[in-house]
């Protein structure tokens, strides 16, 4: 097991704050936070505080994406409904467009963004027994370019674009479905390609440039699709870990991160009782068979104390990591 250091760290003032999620963008790194705020950070001097901060509008904030890394411009969502667009070129920031989702201001819970195809996509909440899927199209947002209703059954947790191919849309819920939609076709009755049943779905993400992806659940089952897989036994998992507290020894999934260059992804999973994250690296063998490298697990001793992490990103080139959790913190770790 590798060791990293925690070398640098931001605590937020106000008591009981989460630091919901964290997103690197060419001006530093983004970060929402239960306090309402978005805030931008330099990921190598974070005890400096933020460089740039500002509270969001959305009655309870949820979710963020980015849009565009290299002229930074992050997306944020919340419980009223609506979606805003923010500038971090600006100073102070603003937002550069609001969007309302919809009438009855349905909470958004779930954001993805195709920079390539001008598109903004977000998931609701359940609401009189109905689950959306709305998209925007940038370059005219005064109107919906259209909303899907029927794919999902509940809260819909999980939305992102695939990475090279931005018609694809994958989308999860809460009604246990992992689904690929094809968002050029309108017709709800013919535009999902494939559907995944993994449970409740927490997060999910393609892992390449081609056709695999994976799935987190509530309950921490994980697994390894392949939306190509015309085999007999269709829609079953090619790597099924099942529960991935017992198969690494964590109590918790935060997220996964995937790999630029279709090298895989790194998972990061937490013990609170051990105060210890850990990345382990997802990687397909000599085989060609996805699997959980043990071997070089990365551990960040002392993590956010006894508190869950909810984000992390790592910069290679600075051999620099950055977490974020619910105990208020942000930390940076280095190799010791």
């Amino acid at each position: 097991m590798y060791q990293l250091t925690a070398v640098d760290g931001y605590k937020y003032s106000k008591p009981d704050t989460y630091v919901l999620e964290i997103l690197p963008v060419a001006a530093g790194l983004a970060a929402i936070a239960s306090d309402q705020t978005l805030s931008l950070f330099d990921p190598t001097r974070l005890n400096a505080g933020p460089l740039k901060q500002i509270r969001t509008d959305h009655g309870n904030l949820t979710c963020a994406r980015v849009y565009d890394p290299v002229e930074s411009i992050v997306c944020t969502a919340g419980e009223n409904g609506t979606v805003s667009i923010w500038d971090f070129r600006t100073n102070p920031i603003k937002a550069a467009m609001q969007i309302k989702g919809n009438t009855d201001q349905v909470p958004i819970l779930s954001l993805a963004c195709s920079n390539p195809s001008h598109t903004l996509a977000a998931g609701t909440e359940l609401a009189n027994h109905q689950a959306s899927i709305l998209l925007w199209d940038l370059r005219s947002p005064s109107s919906l370019k259209i909303s899907y209703s029927e794919i999902h059954s509940d809260d819909i947790t999980e939305l992102t674009f695939h990475p090279t191919t931005p018609n694809l849309l994958l989308s999860g819920s809460t009604d246990g479905l992992l689904s690929i939609s094809d968002t050029l076709i309108t017709d709800e009755d013919d535009l999902v390609l494939t559907t995944f049943n993994h449970g409740s779905v927490h997060h999910a993400g393609f892992l390449n440039q081609g056709t695999e992806l994976y799935a987190a659940s509530h309950d921490e089952k994980f697994a390894v699709y392949d939306m190509s897989d015309e085999t007999i036994d269709k829609g079953a998992a090619v790597l099924d870990v099942g529960d991935i507290r017992e198969a690494v020894g964590c109590q918790y999934l935060a997220n996964v991160v995937p790999k630029l260059g279709g090298q895989g992804a790194v998972v990061g999973v937490g013990s609170q009782d051990q105060e210890m994250f850990q990345l382990v690296h997802l990687a397909k063998g000599g085989d060609g068979q996805w699997g959980l490298d043990r071997e070089s697990v990365v551990a960040l001793p002392g993590a956010h104390g006894q508190e869950l992490v909810r984000s992390f990103v790592f910069y290679d080139e600075q051999q620099l990591v950055v977490t974020a959790g619910e105990d208020g913190g942000v930390r940076s770790w280095r190799p010791t």
